[in-house]
């Protein structure tokens, strides 16, 4: 099953949540570091063209801090300096810009996972797969790339990511994340309709480990459907 449970899994004897509260957070520095060389990478491989994507990771947990991309930056430029520090809040407390217009996501997802690290990426497969699923969600099952996913230990496993309408009411889109996140406990991502994918984890490369399974999981999944699917139509499975 996706971790969401209490209970030992077969990846270590702590519960799932345990695990990730046990990860002593980086730094500010090293945190922009890792997460700069994540969005170099993504873009590199399609995930995060132009300006899209943003990440982040938890500095401290009480207070919650975060360290943040900066929005507006081409990820292909992304260094250590194109990230900001912001509280429980979303208030700017070091660095230098503006942070991600989606930091309200970002901390949605951290307190209601309470991970350590949160991915967004723009890829084209996410875009198109969040654009099939009029029931509200994706299910992917009977992969071995499944395993990837921590908790996981079969390709059984079937993987269910809530599809979350996109809204450029940040707010908005921060409580109906929270929401969908409550009704898929075992998630390890979810989709906004149009837009593209959010997968976090424990650390920094747990999270960039979902983030690429997840990502090829897309593909070949997408790559099964019918056009009229791949377009957006009716006639593609639900």
């Amino acid at each position: 099953m996706c971790p969401g449970g209490r209970g030992t899994d077969a990846r270590g004897s702590l519960d799932y949540r345990e695990r990730i509260e046990s990860v002593l957070p980086p730094s500010f520095s090293e945190a922009a570091a890792l997460l700069a060389d994540t969005g170099r990478a993504f873009h590199a491989r399609g995930w995060a063209p132009a300006t899209a994507g943003n990440y982040s990771a938890v500095l401290t947990r009480d207070p919650l801090v975060l360290a943040v991309s900066a929005s507006g930056i081409d990820k292909a430029a992304l260094d250590g300096r194109h990230f900001v520090a912001v509280d429980e809040d979303g208030r700017v407390t070091g660095g230098y810009g503006r942070p991600s217009d989606e930091t309200a996501v970002h901390l949605a997802v951290v307190r209601a996972r309470a991970v350590g690290a949160v991915l967004h990426t723009h890829s084209v497969w996410s875009t198109v797969l969040s654009q099939t699923a009029p029931d509200g969600r994706v299910e992917i099952r009977g992969f071995e790339l499944l395993k990837a996913l921590a908790g996981v230990t079969t390709h059984e496993h079937v993987e269910r990511l809530p599809v979350v309408e996109n809204t450029q009411d940040y707010d908005v889109m921060a409580a109906s994340v929270t929401a969908a996140l409550a009704l898929h406990p075992g998630c390890h991502g979810l989709l906004l309709r149009g837009h593209g994918l959010y997968a976090w984890g424990r650390d920094v490369a747990e999270a960039r480990r979902h983030v690429e399974a997840l990502e090829f999981l897309f593909e070949v999944v997408g790559r099964t459907l019918p056009v009229p699917a791949r377009a957006g139509g009716v006639d593609g499975p639900g």
